[in-house]
């Protein structure tokens, strides 16, 4: 019997590698002999290093950066195991979680060390770059990755404005004769999992500022802000991203390397399945299981179960998904791929007390499951 293990890290909780072995120490339980292939993956946000890597047999590396405020932070990479391609994660460098709650304030927020991790790719001769642009603290439209990169974003007087979202209400003049000209010898992957505009009400200050400190009245300004840039950044390269699917990502980041940059953006999802080699894996198996955090009505707009459940469908592969907790819509996942949801709670717990527990929690409910699967292959009553 041969079961493939793919799932996404349950955020706070574990990682994909974490819930991975979990996963296959359940397995174990029910299914001892059993052919059990770990690949961990994720949706282009927290982890999709860490995934990549492990699943390639890759190599971390760490590079010092400038965080969302300029203060330097240790950020993670990875070579992939062809040796070739670089995966970045521009919340390693760029993140949320890296400022403290009353830090957060995406007027002033930067994609600055974003560019940096780019940059350190490209020193180190690779040509094919996966980037990971979930989790960001930023509201920039990608300037500061730009700047980082050699481009220039000056005012009226010609000066260099300052980092952030709120400044660029004020740029003139975008220069692109510094910047870096490797980006042209480049494959850049953008992965990015929603479809947001630069601007307006589903646009990236709009849907995502809040979350990251800003206030309604912030909201508007920094809206108004990205609207000027993208006419600028439209003048000086020619290109008018603003209105197209995923420009909005991770604060405008999206728009950023679409302008400055030989960048596509695709489903993050399908990047880490393509890079894992994913269809190879689960040809001929018997099962997968899938999980995440948290199934619920987004899960179904292209996140990594749902990803894993369209890819194990085209091999006629059952998928099952053992998620954190089912929330509303988890049902719309059945009529994409997915055979069966189950919860790792067999009664009410606190939530804290979930995520402390959750390595045995999964592990517990994928025994269950196996058990399920074992008894229907026998054809007797479940019981």
């Amino acid at each position: 019997m041969r079961i493939v293990v793919a799932p996404d890290s349950f955020k706070g909780s574990l990682s994909a590698v974490g819930v991975a072995l979990a996963m296959e120490r359940g397995i174990r339980l029910v299914f001892p002999e059993a052919d059990v292939r770990r690949v961990p993956i994720a949706d282009g946000g927290e982890g999709t290093v860490a995934a990549l890597v492990g699943a390639t047999g890759g190599t971390l590396r760490q590079t010092r950066v400038n965080g969302p405020l300029r203060a330097p932070v240790l950020a993670q990479w990875g070579i992939l195991g062809d040796g070739t391609t670089a995966v970045v994660e521009m919340a390693a460098a760029s993140g949320l979680p890296l400022l403290a709650p009353g830090q957060r304030d995406p007027r002033l927020t930067t994609t600055f060390g974003t560019g940096e991790l780019i940059r350190a790719a490209l020193d180190c001769g690779l040509r094919r770059i996966i980037i990971g642009i979930g989790g960001s603290a930023t509201n920039d439209g990608g300037a500061g990755m730009a700047r980082a990169l050699g481009a220039s974003f000056t005012d009226e007087a010609g000066t260099e404005l300052p980092e952030g979202g709120a400044a660029l209400a004020r740029l003139q003049r975008i220069g692109l004769d510094s910047l870096d000209p490797r980006l042209q010898e480049t494959e850049i992957l953008v992965a990015c999992d929603v479809d947001n505009p630069l601007c307006g009400p589903r646009g990236a200050s709009a849907a995502f500022a809040p979350q990251k400190g800003a206030s309604a009245a912030t909201v508007a300004e920094l809206d108004a802000a990205l609207g000027h840039y993208a006419d600028c950044a439209h003048r000086a390269t020619g290109r008018n991203v603003a209105g197209l699917p995923g420009a909005g990502a991770a604060g405008g980041l999206g728009a950023g390397l679409l302008l400055f940059t030989p960048a596509t953006l695709r489903r993050g999802v399908d990047i880490v399945l393509d890079a894992v080699g994913f269809e190879e894996i689960v040809s001929g198996a018997d099962f997968v299981i899938t999980g995440e955090g948290r199934t619920d009505f987004q899960t179904a707009f292209g996140k990594a179960p749902v990803g894993v459940a369209q890819r194990a469908r085209r091999f006629a592969v059952p998928v099952f998904c053992i998620s954190g907790g089912l929330g509303e819509g988890a049902d719309d996942v059945l009529a994409l791929g997915i055979d069966a949801t189950i919860s790792i709670c067999e009664r009410p717990l606190p939530l804290d007390e979930c995520m402390r527990n959750a390595g045995p929690l999964i592990e517990a409910a994928t025994a269950r499951l196996c058990r399920i699967i074992r008894a229907s292959r026998r054809g007797c009553a479940i019981r």
